[in-house]
């Protein structure tokens, strides 16, 4: 099967942005893989334009708005006619899949699922109900839905180790439905290292991350009403830069320069604030997947102290490049402790490298991606037949999700 001049359709729930979530960098990760398979790249979406969204015409890559619930899709996909087309999460999956399967059937249909959304879900309900999070609070709506779309997709990229096999064991998905692909990173020169700033030319604690992403404005709450308090009793001239995108009046009334509790706002780059920074802390108390902060502040030589849920799929086997504590007063004194100690410091430091290279070598995972695209599409009837689950929800949606989408197509038409 030739697979030198493949057309790749992406459909995307947002238009990328790599610069405030890891959900924007790694849908660049993935556009560069196909890129570099010389594969034509089109990316579509029916959300509006962010003005901190990538360029991907300057990438090479093809631009495309669509509507949900239209049948200008269906014109679309027909003209098009993809080889491979991705969904960017489940939603997305749920709103074109069925027109992707009517109008490209030879498509090969995958799913990134960037992390396992009813996870995070289930965890998320555990903490606002102030309980230990169980198995029975994974079985919640957004699952039926979440592996429903998991089932309907030839293939399934699952970012996290943890989440694989929770699909596998839990819910009993065949592991030839899943691909395990991590952040796809390039291997840290040794040029970088020696361009880090030292311990002595950092200083004060900082927070990353998108504050539309729920498990992170949880986390600066943690920080601001349980965790940052001990630290600042033992280091009362120390202070807490918390970056983010899309902070609001909420979180800007955080903000307290006498407690050294500073909102900073949108970091124009990510890169240079937590490289500047002696420590990066991370108390997630819910969510899913992996921690773009985490890799960052591994890329730039910045400790970190995080919780089990933070840490979760991306050290494997090896050492944590700081300390993992899910107790307020501990994860505080480890804080502290790796803040002013320079030697335990750099052996930390160190840490994040080995985690970077043996566990998100993008040469190693983009190599296994192709290679696992290629063989599905060679055996994609077979590889179908033997999905029976996923082929009769595929047969129960176009039978039902269809008629429901062209019911409200039909009425915003007469609304109209």
């Amino acid at each position: 099967m030739n697979t030198s001049s493949l057309k790749v359709l992406i459909i995307g729930k947002v238009w990328p942005e790599p610069a405030s979530s890891a959900a924007g960098s790694r849908m660049m990760e993935l556009i560069e893989v196909f890129q570099s398979e010389d594969w034509q790249v089109t990316f579509a979406s029916a959300a509006s334009e962010s003005q901190f969204a990538v360029d991907l015409k300057s990438c090479g890559v093809e631009c495309a708005s669509v509507s949900i619930n239209s049948s200008s899709f269906d014109h679309f996909a027909g003209e098009l006619n993809p080889d491979i087309v991705v969904f960017d999460r489940f939603m997305t999956e749920e709103q074109f899949g069925w027109r992707v399967a009517e109008q490209c059937p030879g498509a090969l249909r995958i799913l990134d699922t960037e992390d396992l959304h009813f996870l995070r879900e289930g965890r998320y309900q555990a903490c606002k109900k102030g309980k230990e999070f169980e198995t029975s609070d994974l079985f919640n709506d957004k699952a039926k839905r979440e592996i429903a779309s998991i089932l309907r997709c030839d293939l399934s990229l699952i970012i996290s180790e943890f989440e694989t096999n929770l699909l596998e064991e839990t819910f009993r998905i065949d592991k030839q439905l899943l691909l395990y692909l991590p952040f796809l990173l390039e291997q840290i020169s040794e040029n970088s290292v020696n361009n880090w700033k030292s311990f002595d030319n950092r200083e004060d604690f900082i927070s990353i991350g998108n504050f539309l992403h729920e498990p992170n404005w949880n986390a600066v709450l943690y920080l601001k009403e349980e965790i940052w308090p001990l630290i600042r009793a033992e280091l009362p001239k120390a202070e807490l830069h918390i970056y983010g995108a899309y902070s609001s009046q909420k979180v800007q009334q955080l903000h307290n320069e006498s407690e050294g509790f500073l909102i900073k706002g949108r970091a124009e780059s990510a890169t240079d604030v937590v490289g500047a920074s002696r420590m990066l802390l991370a108390p997630l108390r819910f969510g899913a997947g992996l921690k773009g902060k985490l890799v960052e502040a591994m890329q730039c030589g910045t400790p970190s102290v995080t919780t089990t849920i933070g840490a979760e799929g991306m050290n494997g086997n090896l050492p944590w490049p700081g300390f993992i504590s899910d107790d307020p007063r501990e994860f505080a004194d480890r804080a502290i402790q790796l803040y002013k100690n320079e030697e335990l410091w750099k052996n930390k430091q160190e840490k994040g490298l080995e985690v970077i290279h043996r566990r998100f070598d993008k040469e190693t995972h983009s190599v296994r991606l192709i290679e696992r695209i290629k063989e599905v599409r060679e055996n994609l009837e077979a590889h179908r037949h033997h999905n029976f689950m996923g082929s009769m929800l595929q047969h129960h949606t176009l039978a039902s999700t269809k008629f429901m989408g062209k019911w409200i197509e039909a009425k915003n038409r007469i609304t109209d």
